[in-house]
């Protein structure tokens, strides 16, 4: 692959790829960051009927991520390519973690999640700037989902 955005028939035929762009949702020319956390929504409420699989699906999400991650960048020639959303899906599934399923939550830690990762506010700027590889591309969007789950584990205290 070149350093250029695959095509949909590139991504089916590397299932790295496929996975690292979220099942095609990076691919989307206008916010693909919002549309691989929306891939996540479908996952977590997936994960909510198992909660016995939610923290090892959690981690495996995670410590793949940066293999796949990784290796996608490399192979397309960018570092952080923004169809890259793994790392969105997986700080979208820490963010809602430690919270009870509810519609509300869903919402509400979909638009924190988007609020950190896209505003970047420091540690997670600095992350984005300074860690390198799969690490990095995973290290950035997992602190905004810390963030955005200690916002949401807030608000549920409150409300």
């Amino acid at each position: 692959m070149s350093n250029k955005t695959p095509s949909f028939k590139q991504l089916l035929s590397h299932p790295v790829h496929l996975l690292a762009f979220g099942f095609g949702s990076g691919l989307s020319t206008k916010a693909p960051g919002t549309m691989g956390t929306l891939v996540a929504i479908p996952v977590y409420y997936l994960l909510v009927f198992f909660p016995d699989f939610y923290l090892p699906v959690l981690l495996l999400v995670i410590t793949a991520g940066c293999w796949i991650c990784g290796k996608t960048a490399k192979e397309i020639g960018v570092h952080d390519h923004g169809g890259i959303v793994w790392d969105e899906i997986a700080g979208y599934l820490l963010t809602m973690y430690w919270v009870a399923f509810s519609w509300q939550n869903v919402i509400v830690g979909f638009m924190l999640f988007r609020l950190f990762d896209i505003a970047k506010p420091w540690p997670i700027s600095w992350l984005d700037r300074k860690v390198k590889g799969g690490v990095g591309i995973m290290a950035d969007d997992l602190a905004a989902g810390l963030m955005s789950a200690a916002c949401l584990y807030a608000i549920n205290l409150i409300v």
